[in-house]
């Protein structure tokens, strides 16, 4: 299992009410309408990428890769951001992702 940022770890230990209410949101949200845990895992990836998070795009990755989503499918979210966040940030998207799949064998 991945280890935890450290930032995210002293959250964690400093604020464990908030934490859990966080937890508690995520799991409130993932329930809350139709689209099947796959989807919802694109989105976030997608959501986390066109917010220019490098962090979060790591962490929607490896939920991702848990999920038993291919490379494939994980990838062609940075090819889509192409013509909305356009092309040098999609390229950075790209990279995060690639951060994530190169340490899973059979890049």
């Amino acid at each position: 299992m991945a280890q935890l940022p450290k930032r995210f770890e002293r959250f964690l230990k400093d604020y464990p009410e908030v934490a859990v209410a966080y937890q508690n949101l995520g799991d409130s949200v993932h329930k809350s309408g139709p689209l099947d845990e796959k989807t919802r895992a694109l989105i976030k990836i997608g959501l986390a990428a066109g917010s220019k998070m490098e962090g979060a795009v790591h962490a929607q990755i490896r939920k991702a890769i848990k999920l038993k989503l291919t490379k494939a499918e994980i990838r062609q979210v940075a090819l889509l951001a192409i013509p909305t966040i356009g092309f040098p940030a999609a390229m950075a998207v790209m990279s995060w992702i690639d951060d994530i799949l190169d340490k899973k064998k059979g890049k």
